[in-house]
This record gives structure tokens, C-alpha cells and sequence, in this order.
């Protein structure tokens, strides 16, 4: 129900203009009356001409407050003027516009991203299942059987739809196999990169010259064999496809299964519903990531760097990590605190910026403000706020601290890594611990492999991007599909 406001900008006029044309007719009526009275007896009221002073001077009274009133206005209506065009310009204040925008755009139900989660850990729990040995393969890799489920649907700050999902599946060396983790020292300063040798001199890689030939490249400088994240990737594909051929009976009744190698050898499972099963027939990617444990629940995953192009580079993660501190920051901030709406509503600022922008500079731009670096400049914003700033209240303050912190960074090139910026020690608690290999990295820039001008211009624009969100906003993206929000799901209404 809405709810009426009195607008005394009208008002007071309108009642100026009433009471003057009361007293007029008031007016009127004793004058009739005093001449019918003055014709009867034929004498005249005294005090007549004193009444008629005394309303006219109410009349004048009521016309002065008037004139008045509307005389010193300017400067106020000036204020007026400016926070009308302002109201005009952004649809709402800043906040109401940014919280309708949130819960037409951003928000996703709960119930339609619990189903996609739950079908999509069915499917890949079988298929890891599949893939896992007895014990470990004497010349080959192999699923350890178990998976990690990582990324935003899973941190609770998707945006849009849940349709992308990121799960790592572990992998198993052969048995005798040891390969030593190395910090890729060519690039300090940049992202944690490592590679994987084996001990030098290694009688295993003599003896089992298959998998030495598939899996490993030799380094020259070094005297070392090192695991190939490229090999690796083309393995893990037709595994990931035989697995998939074996349990696809079961899940072919509810939705088509498909594998594919994408972009930066990506590979992709794709669920496209039959029925009602799979909620809302969402058509879902999972990205099955390969990755070895690294130790303390940290993982190397296959990456590339294009300024060394020929190296075997691995990327550290560190998602149970993160999960923990998560956890941990969620119970010391306040009941329905707006941390997650803030990051939410960054990477939808972020997105808004780049719409307009042609294919390279929107890919530099995505690079800059990756899903990753937004989410480590929350949380150091998490770590250096009290936390009862984090109240609903404060959500249109807490998000432009985000993006001035952003800002700064940005003019500065500098966003450290939340696990090796040099100030772990002290920022971390004590429930996140990290391998050792991670504490002997140099502390890490993400924006190291981006250039100052870049950055610059980055900045520039993210800047503009807020002052400019309402306009950007009505502009507009192309209109998410409801899918998100679970509009078409014949469930929600029995909840």
C-alpha cells in the first residue's frame, strides 16, 4: 500500500487562496445583510467599517504570506530543481534505485540456484565416481573420486542466472611418481604461478618412458622434467567424456549431456533439461577443472601466461581457503548484513561500464576488474571496516568505499593478493592456514601484467560509471531472463 505525502509546496498557496476567498464571502454576506438592516430601521452599524478594515487586512495579511512565501523560494527551489532532476535522472535516489535494480537484475532465488546446485553435484559426483582407480594407475592419471565446489554460486554472490558453475575435480599422480612444486620466480610480483618437476636424476621417469612421453617435458635449463598443464588438459578431456559415457543413462531422461573443449582449453559440461526435473529448464555449464593438491587444501590448476608462452605454469588456488574466511567474516558481521549485495552489486557496476565498450577494450577491461580482484578488494574492505558498518543501512556507503578503494588501487597499480600481499600474517586468521610453497612466494600484485596507462583509463571509467549508473542503468543491459529469479518455476508456489 502506498503510502500519501502532503506536498506543502501546494498546500500553503492553496490554502492562502481558500481563506481569502472565504473572507470575501464572508464579506459579501455581512455587507447584503448591513444594507437589508440599514434599509429596515434606517440607521447604519457603527462598527461596520472597523469589521470591514479588519478583513481586508486579513486578505492582505494572507496575500503578503503568499507573496512571501513564493519570494523565498528561489534558493530552495533551486535545491528543488537540482533534486528533482535528480529523482527524474536516476528513476529513485540513489539507493532505492540501486536496491529495485538489485532485485530486478542481480538477485537470484534461492530455491532455483539450491535446485541447479543440487543436480549439478548428482551428475559430477557420479562421473568423478567413475573415474577413480582401486588404487593408483602405474602409468597414467586418474579422478581421485572426490570434488570441490568452487567459485560464486557457491560463495553466495552470483549474479544474473545460475547457469555457470565451477567444480574442481582432483587428480591422482602415478604410484612412485613425486613431483616437487617450484614458484615460477621469472615474474615476481605477478600472480602465484608455480611449475611441477620431478626430483632430478629420477629413476621413475626412466622406467616409465609412456607417461614420461605423454605427461612431462623436459627443461633444459634446469636438467628437470616438468608436467605439462597442455597434456594434462588433453587427457583429462577424453577421460572426462568416457566417464560421462557410462553414467549418462540415468540423467538422459531428465536432461542431453554434452562435453566440450572450449576457449583456453576449457572444458565444458553442458545440461540442457527434458523435463521439470532439472528447475526451470535452466540450460547449465559446469567447467571441470583438473587440479592436484598442492597441501593444507590449496590446488594447482593448469593456466597460461601470454609473456611466457612456453613454460609449464600452474595457477595456485586456494578455495577452501577462502570458504573458510567466509565463514569466519559471516560470523562476526551483523544479521543481514549487506556484504554480499555490496560485491553483488560491484561486479553488476562493472558490467554496466563495459557494455558499451568494443571487444578488446571490454576484454581488458573484465581483466582488470575480474570477478577474482573485485572479491580480494572486498575483503581486505571486510577486513579494514568495524563490523557493524556492514548493516543494510550502509549499503550504498559501503559500495562506494569498494569502488574508491578500486579507484586508488587502480591509480596506484596495485592490488595485493589476500593470501601473498605481503601482510597475511597479520590479516588472516588463525583457522587459515597455507601450504608452505605459499609462504616462500614474493608477495603478489594482481594487476602486475597490466600497464599504468591501462589502468589509468580503468579508473578513469569506473569513476564515471557511478556518477553516471542511473543513465547507464535505463540505458540498460538486454533484459535477463526470469530463469534467475524462478518466475517459471511450478515449485516456489508450494514453499
Amino acid at each position: 500500500m502506498s503510502l500519501y505525502t502532503l506536498n506543502l509546496r501546494v498546500f500553503w498557496p492553496l490554502l492562502t487562496c481558500v481563506l481569502a476567498a472565504l473572507a470575501l464571502l464572508h464579506h459579501l454576506t455581512l455587507t447584503t445583510r448591513s444594507a437589508d438592516t440599514s434599509a429596515a430601521d434606517g440607521c447604519q452599524d457603527p462598527d461596520h467599517g472597523t469589521l470591514s478594515l479588519l478583513k481586508y487586512a486579513l486578505v492582505f495579511a494572507l496575500c503578503y504570506f503568499f507573496i512571501r512565501y513564493c519570494a523565498s523560494r528561489p534558493a530552495e527551489g533551486k535545491r528543488g530543481l537540482g533534486r528533482a532532476l535528480l529523482l527524474e535522472g536516476h528513476g529513485k535516489a540513489r539507493r532505492e534505485l540501486l536496491e529495485e535494480y538489485y532485485e530486478r537484475e542481480v538477485r537470484l532465488s534461492p530455491h532455483v540456484l539450491g535446485h541447479s546446485k543440487a543436480h549439478v553435484a548428482k551428475l559430477v559426483s557420479e562421473l568423478v565416481k567413475v573415474g577413480r582407480t582401486d588404487g593408483p594407475p602405474e602409468s597414467s592419471l586418474a579422478f581421485r573420486g572426490d570434488y570441490m565446489q568452487i567459485g560464486s554460486s557457491y560463495e553466495e554472490h552470483k549474479v544474473g542466472s545460475p547457469d555457470c558453475f565451477d567444480i574442481l575435480v582432483p587428480l591422482r599422480l602415478p604410484r612412485g611418481l613425486t613431483l616437487d612444486p617450484v614458484v615460477f620466480s621469472e615474474r615476481p610480483g605477478g600472480p602465484p604461478l608455480s611449475t611441477l618437476e620431478t626430483p632430478r636424476r629420477s629413476e621413475w621417469t626412466r622406467r616409465h618412458r609412456a607417461f614420461t612421453d605423454s605427461f612431462l617435458r623436459p627443461h633444459v635449463s634446469a636438467g628437470v622434467q616438468r608436467l605439462s598443464p597442455d597434456c594434462v588438459l588433453r587427457w583429462f578431456y577424453p577421460a572426462a567424456q568416457r566417464c560421462l559415457a557410462t553414467v549418462r543413462y540415468p540423467f538422459e531422461q531428465r536432461c542431453a549431456l554434452s562435453l566440450s573443449l572450449g576457449e583456453q582449453q576449457r572444458v565444458q559440461l553442458r545440461l540442457t533439461p527434458r523435463s521439470d526435473y532439472v528447475c526451470c529448464h535452466i540450460s547449465m555449464g559446469v567447467r571441470l577443472i583438473p587440479a592436484f593438491p598442492l597441501g593444507d587444501s590449496a590446488f594447482l590448476v593448469p593456466t597460461t601466461d601470454p609473456r611466457h608462452p612456453g613454460e609449464d605454469l600452474w595457477a595456485v588456488y586456494f578455495p577452501k581457503q577462502e570458504q573458510r574466511l567466509l565463514g569466519w567474516l559471516k560470523g562476526r558481521l551483523p544479521s543481514g548484513s549487506c556484504h554480499l549485495k555490496v560485491l553483488q552489486l560491484a561486479k553488476e557496476v562493472r558490467d554496466l561500464g563495459g557494455q558499451t565498450l568494443d571487444n578488446q577494450a571490454r576484454a581488458e577491461w573484465k581483466g582488470v576488474l575480474s570477478s577474482y580482484t573485485l572479491k580480494t578488494a572486498w575483503l581486505r574492505l571486510l577486513f579494514s571496516t568495524p563490523p557493524e558498518a556492514w548493516e543494510e543501512r550502509h549499503l550504498v556507503d559501503r559500495l562506494e568505499d569498494l569502488l574508491r578503494s578500486l579507484r586508488e588501487g587502480l591509480q596506484g597499480c596495485v592490488l595485493k593478493h589476500l593470501f601473498l600481499g605481503g601482510d597475511a600474517a597479520g590479516l588472516l586468521p588463525d583457522s587459515v592456514s597455507l601450504p608452505k610453497l605459499v609462504k616462500e612466494m614474493a608477495p603478489s600484485n594482481l594487476w602486475e601484467v597490466f600497464s599504468a596507462a591501462s589502468l589509468e583509463l580503468v579508473a578513469a571509467r569506473l569513476t564515471y560509471t557511478w556518477a553516471h549508473l542511473h543513465r547507464l542503468i535505463r540505458l540498460g543491459r538486454p533484459q535477463r531472463s526470469s530463469l534467475g529469479r524462478g518466475l517459471h518455476c511450478k515449485h516456489i508456489e508450494a514453499e
